[in-house]
């Protein structure tokens, strides 16, 4: 079974050159349907049952599956199809190769490991590999926001086990954290500027909970005018969680803060609220799906790779609240939501390899 590394990169390359911006980064005017209708073609071609989910208009979700000869696990490979904005980047859908590096937006997070994902897959037919159980090539839309194409396959998808590829320098990822978007409204009187005694300002009483929080405001916008005391004002706030904490533990950190100012000054009113939460994601060393790419890893790097946690938060936290053993390995590169974009194309192929491997294994 051999990886044709030709297929890989000139898949990366023209995954790369297809815009798909998540929408929330282009004023509406994107979105991942080319990309994902490019890579049903892909999946067709290898001969996988295809599947096409669309959570919103555009938003467009792949889902391709071989079927197993019958009483072996499943196995998901996973990579998401939107990317950030192009920023200031020079030539964002150009993927050049340079010096064993392919150049472009997303190149690393993360269509590098959808190219691995789908030269995985055609590796497995090209060999004319049994395998016992299932295997599903996953591309969801709007993993960059808030993952609504990932919760819509969820709905109609499952595995056993996925790996999700996400970069992380051929490393094994066991865990990462979770966020909440909380949001607080401080609530004040409008007056004129001229007014102090009929004002109340809700910017100033805002400034009460930064002063508190003292670490990380996101957004924050208050007031109507220059002449007018602010009637409210709306904070965001990000706070990121680790495994063994939740979404209620940061909402009642803030709610903490408002009540106690709250009982300092009977002026002072605010509600807090979450936006949006997504859990932390962890998996034991010990589970099936992390022996199987740890020995997959080692057959083809000729190392144990090392077990990390990761900062930002994955789709692997979806997949492992709904019951699927994930664990995420992903290719090298840098500049993810930045101006250079890389992925190591060596990198690429090697992980395709390793998947490979490892649907080969897990479902056995």
């Amino acid at each position: 079974m051999q990886i044709d590394a030709k297929y890989t990169e000139a898949t990366l390359a023209d995954l790369v050159r297809i815009n798909s911006i998540n929408p929330e980064f282009s004023a509406g005017d994107t979105s991942e349907q080319a990309i994902a209708e490019h890579v049903a073609g892909l999946l067709s071609d290898i001969g996988c049952e295809v599947h096409l989910h669309e959570a919103a208009p555009g938003r467009v979700s792949t889902v391709g599956r071989l079927r197993g000869k019958g009483g072996g696990r499943s196995l998901m490979l996973y990579g998401h199809l939107d990317t950030v904005g192009v920023g200031g980047m020079a030539d964002p859908f150009g993927a050049q190769v340079r010096d064993g590096r392919l150049y472009g937006r997303g190149a690393y997070d993360m269509k590098g490991g959808v190219a691995a994902c789908l030269a995985a897959a055609k590796a497995l037919v090209d060999a004319g590999a049994s395998l016992a159980g299932d295997l599903l090539v996953v591309t969801p839309a709007d993993e960059e926001v808030a993952s609504i194409g990932m919760q819509q396959v969820l709905e109609h998808h499952t595995a056993d086990g996925a790996i999700v590829t996400e970069p992380t320098a051929l490393e094994l990822c066991l865990a990462h954290k979770g966020f909440s978007w909380i949001e607080v409204e401080t609530v004040g009187r409008a007056a004129h500027g001229s007014n102090f005694a009929d004002g109340i300002d809700a910017n100033m009483r805002m400034g009460r909970v930064l002063a508190e929080l003292a670490r990380h405001a996101a957004m924050l916008h208050g007031g109507d005018g220059p002449s007018i005391y602010a009637s409210r004002c709306r904070l965001t706030v990000e706070r990121r969680t680790i495994p063994g904490e939740t979404g209620d533990q940061a909402l009642a950190e803030v709610s903490e803060i408002t009540d106690r100012l709250a009982q300092a000054d009977d002026t002072f009113q605010a509600a807090v609220r979450t936006r949006l939460n997504r859990e932390p994601f962890e998996v034991s060393p010990d589970a099936a799906i992390v022996r199987v790419v740890s020995e997959a890893t080692r057959a083809v790097l000729g190392r144990e790779p090392a077990q990390v946690g990761k900062s930002p938060w994955m789709d692997a936290a979806l997949l492992a609240a709904a019951g699927v053993e994930t664990v995420v390995m992903g290719a090298t590169g840098a500049g993810a939501h930045a101006d250079e974009e890389w992925v190591e194309l060596e990198s690429v192929v090697r992980l395709a390899e390793i998947l490979a491997r490892s649907a080969l294994a897990y479902s056995s």
